[in-house]
């Protein structure tokens, strides 16, 4: 049942923005579609990151608490997994960004 409200209130949410896009004297229905892709396309990509960084933050706290003397080196690892999770966010940008102005 939640995940049906939820999935109802982001569709509702989507078809409410599109009001803003259908202003008189607006561009071409391209801009707009390019304008949606490149908004879903990013907030796939946060989200799918966000997930990546919390399992890894995850994954680095429970081999703290099991093996605190790996502490050090546990941490070095996060943080450059982190690191590397959040370039391909940054990426995901850049695509977008020359999708949308660009293409």
């Amino acid at each position: 049942m939640k995940t049906a409200k939820i999935l109802f209130t982001t569709l509702a949410m989507v078809l409410v923005s599109s009001v803003a896009f259908a202003a008189e004297g607006a561009a071409d229905p391209v801009m707009a579609a390019k304008a949606y892709a490149t908004a879903i396309g990013m907030g796939i990509a946060a989200g799918l990151c966000g997930i990546g960084q919390g399992m890894g933050v995850k994954g680095a706290c429970e081999g703290i608490a099991r093996n605190p003397e790996a502490g050090g080196q546990l941490s070095t690892t996060l943080i450059l997994g982190l690191a590397f999770i959040e370039s391909l966010a940054i990426y995901a940008l850049v695509v977008n960004l020359i999708l949308l102005f660009v293409v």
